[in-house]
């Protein structure tokens, strides 16, 4: 029994792989792009990749730009980032990214994506501190 459920589990993810794999580079655009924003303190344009629920959280791009800026400083102005895994968790797909801050930390920022009829949104940022390695 232990087996067919293993191997039922293996199929359904090698089937989904490749599906996954087909959203890394939108996912990984519209990250990319917010942080970029964030980099020029643009944050209308920032707002504009957050999905509908955030942007019902924060009302104004300003609202959110002043969030992020205390709340998720290494977000705001990363010294470097690497992307790392995009993952099917719970139902919900969520990119890790590896950023180190400006003070040289690293961090992981697991990126909650939402899809919507623009495209990929931005529905929630996690973050949990690195325990080593480099971006």
């Amino acid at each position: 029994m232990k087996r067919i459920v293993f191997t039922l589990g293996l199929t359904a993810a090698l089937a989904f792989a490749p599906q996954l794999r087909a959203q890394e580079a939108p996912i990984r655009a519209v990250i990319a792009a917010q942080i970029k924003a964030f980099e020029a303190d643009d944050f209308e344009a920032a707002f504009a990749d957050a999905s509908p629920t955030i942007q019902r959280m924060f009302v104004t791009p300003q609202n959110f730009g002043a969030m992020v800026k205390g709340g998720y400083p290494m977000v705001w102005r990363p010294d470097d980032l690497k992307f790392l895994a995009l993952e099917k968790r719970g139902g919900l797909l969520w990119q890790d990214v590896l950023v180190r801050d400006l003070k040289g930390a690293l961090h992981i920022l697991e990126y909650q994506m939402q899809q919507d009829g623009g495209g990929w949104k931005i529905n929630g940022v996690r973050i949990r501190k690195a325990t080593g390695g480099t971006a």
